[in-house]
Parts: C-alpha cells; structure tokens; sequence
C-alpha cells in the first residue's frame, strides 16, 4: 500500500507541477471587470509579463511591460516565488524518480531511496508553498484595489489562471506529502531492515542427564553384576 501511496504522490507532483507552468505562462491573471460600466468597448487581461487588450471585433493587441523596476513590487515578488516553485518542482521530480520503489533508477537500497524519497517530497512542499504564497499575494491586491472606493484606475476581477495556479500549488502540497510519508513507513515496512538484526546465541548449558544415570547405575550395582 505504501508503495501506490508513494507511486500515486509522484504523478500527483508531476501533474502540480505541469499546472504551475500552465500557470506561469497563462495570460489571464486577472481579466478587467464590467461591473458598473454601462457600455464596454474593450477588454483588458494581464499575467506576469504582459499586457493585451481585446477590442469590439475580437482583435487582441499584446505589449510586454517595459521597465520591470517600473512594476509594483508585488509583481516582481511573485515572478520571483513562481519561478522559484518550478524549479524547485523540477529538482523534486528528479530526485523523486530516484527515490520510487517501483523503479530501479538509482539502485535498489531501499534506505537511500527513503531519503531520496523524502527529499523529493519536501522540495514539492516548498514548490506549492511559493506557489501558494504568489497567487494568493497577487490576487490579495486585486481584490483590494477591487473593493477600494478611492481607486480610480482600472478595476479587475480575478482570472482563471488563479484558480489554475491553487490548485496546482495544493496538488504540489499533497503529493509531496505522500512522498515524505514513504520515509516515515519504512523502517516499519523493510524486511532487510529486520534482517539484518544481530543474531545473539543461546549460552544455555543443558544438563548431561544420560551420562549421570550411567555412572550412578555402574556405581551401585558393581562391575560383577554385568558378567
């Protein structure tokens, strides 16, 4: 069961971490919203990078951001968590491969393989928490400017690359903690473990009970007594 467990939390990972990347080059991180304009001649989307805007005929026109000190720092800080949640994803999926059971990739020490595993499954962990940590930054400052009376630029909503992005940072989450859970069950599991237990043997002395009878039998009935 442990090794399916296993097994089941590195697709899990691999498929959070396809999701990231999705993610990352997604254009829809947030989409500008309709509510309270009577008449919309336009459509304006954003990601990390660039900004398009879509006009009444359904042409797009895209332009990357100029300057990226000009960004606000919130942007820039979750550039900097995605791409750091992807390549920590990527490491995690290496060392994961190595670390399945099911597999002979980097050898057959079932103790080696529980670190790896473990490794693995913690650089996953890392990845969906900075993954985590940029969407839910980025979408925390739409909703702010979103809700704020006072804000007189361009109000958005959130996009589908944020819901994309959670999930993907939750499945991350889960399946590294099945890899992590691989380390704690197998000193419980190894038969080579158990195998290689010192063997103690017995110091018992048993009793030389034929040998006493003989002598005591020889003894009391006499040498005579046998002719």
């Amino acid at each position: 069961m442990s090794v399916a467990v296993e097994t089941f939390g590195f697709f899990m990972t691999a498929l959070g971490l396809l999701m990231l990347g999705v993610t990352l080059t997604n254009s829809y991180w947030r989409v500008s919203t309709v509510h309270g304009n009577v008449i919309t001649t336009n459509t304006i989307y954003e990601n990390l990078w660039y900004s398009c805007a879509t006009d009444s005929l359904g042409v797009s026109n895209c332009w990357e951001f100029p300057s990226m000190l000009a960004l606000s720092g919130y942007v820039q800080a979750c550039r900097a968590l995605m791409i750091t949640a992807i390549v920590l994803g990527f490491l995690g999926l290496s060392l994961g491969m190595l670390g399945l059971r099911c597999t002979t990739i980097g050898g057959t020490d079932g103790s080696k393989k529980a670190k790896l595993a473990a490794i693995a499954g913690a650089l996953h962990i890392l990845a969906g928490l900075c993954g985590m940590v940029a969407i839910s930054w980025y979408a925390a400052n739409i909703t702010q400017d979103f809700f704020n009376p006072l804000y007189a630029g361009t109000k958005y909503e959130l996009g589908p690359a944020l819901y994309l992005g959670w999930s993907a940072s939750l499945l991350a989450i889960l399946g590294g903690i099945c890899l992590c859970s691989h380390c704690c069950c197998f000193s419980r599991e190894d038969p080579d473990t158990r195998a290689r237990l010192p063997y103690k043997a017995s110091t018992a002395v048993l009793p030389q009970v034929a040998s006493d009878e003989g002598d005591s039998s020889f003894g009391k009935y006499g040498k005579n007594a046998y002719v």
